[in-house]
C-alpha cells in the first residue's frame, strides 16, 4: 500500500526543511505505482506519500486514508468550493485531488520528500502554485508493451483498456512540461534513475545553503 510509509516516525531535522515536492506522472500501465512503492521503501523515514482524494471506488487491497481518501462526488465538490485542493482533475470519469493540508503536514513533520501521484493536469496545477516542485514523467518502453501491461492487469474491462490506451498518447504528448523523463523498461534501472533524481534534487545548492551558512556562522 502506497500510504503505509507515511506512518513511520520522521526524525526532526537539524535545519529547517522545505519538502521536495516530487510529482510522478505517467500513462496508466507505465509502472508509476510500482516505482512509487519501491521509492517509499528505499528512502523510508525521509519520504512521505501525498494521499489524494478520489470519487472512484477502491480497488482490491486499497485502504481508505492510506492509498486514497475515498469520498463521494458531493464531498469532493464541497472541498473544491472551499478552496482546499492544491490541484484537482477529472480522469477516466472520476475526480482526483490533492489537499493543501498534505503539504502543510509534510512541512510540520520535517519530511524531506513528498510524492504526488497525479496526471499531467494535476502536475500543471501543483507547479503553478508551487514553482519549486519537480516533475518526473514515467515512459513505457513502447506502446505495444503498454497495451500488454494494461491487458495483463486483470482488473480492466476491454473497454477500459481501450480508453486508457487512447488516453496514453494524450498524456505522453505533455512530456515537455516535466523536468525528468524515465523509461520504465527494467524496473530496477528505472528505480535507480528515479532515486538518483531525488538525491540530486535534495543536494541542490538552494536546498543546502542554510547548512553552509551555519558553518560560516560558527
Amino acid at each position: 500500500m502506497l500510504g503505509s510509509s507515511i506512518r513511520r516516525p520522521i526524525l526532526k531535522p537539524r535545519y529547517p526543511v522545505t519538502p521536495l515536492l516530487l510529482i510522478l506522472s505517467s500513462p496508466s500501465g507505465a509502472g508509476k505505482t510500482t516505482l512509487t512503492h519501491r521509492l517509499l521503501r528505499e528512502l523510508s523515514n525521509s519520504i512521505a506519500f501525498s494521499v489524494s482524494h478520489t470519487t472512484r471506488s477502491p480497488r482490491p487491497n486499497e485502504v481508505n486514508g492510506q492509498d486514497y481518501h475515498f469520498v463521494t462526488e458531493d464531498e469532493f465538490r464541497a472541498e473544491i468550493s472551499a478552496g482546499r485542493f492544491a490541484e484537482w482533475a477529472e480522469v477516466h470519469g472520476n475526480l482526483y485531488g490533492t489537499s493543501k493540508s498534505e503539504i502543510d503536514r509534510a512541512r510540520e513533520q520535517g519530511t524531506e520528500v513528498l510524492i504526488f501521484d497525479v496526471d499531467y493536469q494535476g502536475a500543471r496545477q501543483i507547479k503553478a502554485s508551487y514553482s519549486e516542485a519537480v516533475g518526473v514523467f514515467i515512459l513505457p518502453p513502447s506502446m505495444a508493451e503498454l497495451r500488454r501491461r494494461l491487458e495483463g492487469r486483470g482488473t480492466e474491462t476491454p473497454e477500459s483498456v481501450e480508453r486508457r490506451f487512447a488516453k496514453a498518447r494524450v498524456e505522453i504528448e505533455h512530456y515537455p512540461f516535466f523536468d525528468y523523463l524515465i523509461e520504465n523498461d527494467d524496473l530496477q534501472t528505472a528505480l535507480a534513475k528515479l532515486s538518483g533524481v531525488v538525491r540530486a534534487e535534495l543536494t541542490r545548492r538552494t536546498r543546502q545553503a542554510e547548512r553552509a551558512e551555519s558553518l560560516l556562522r560558527d
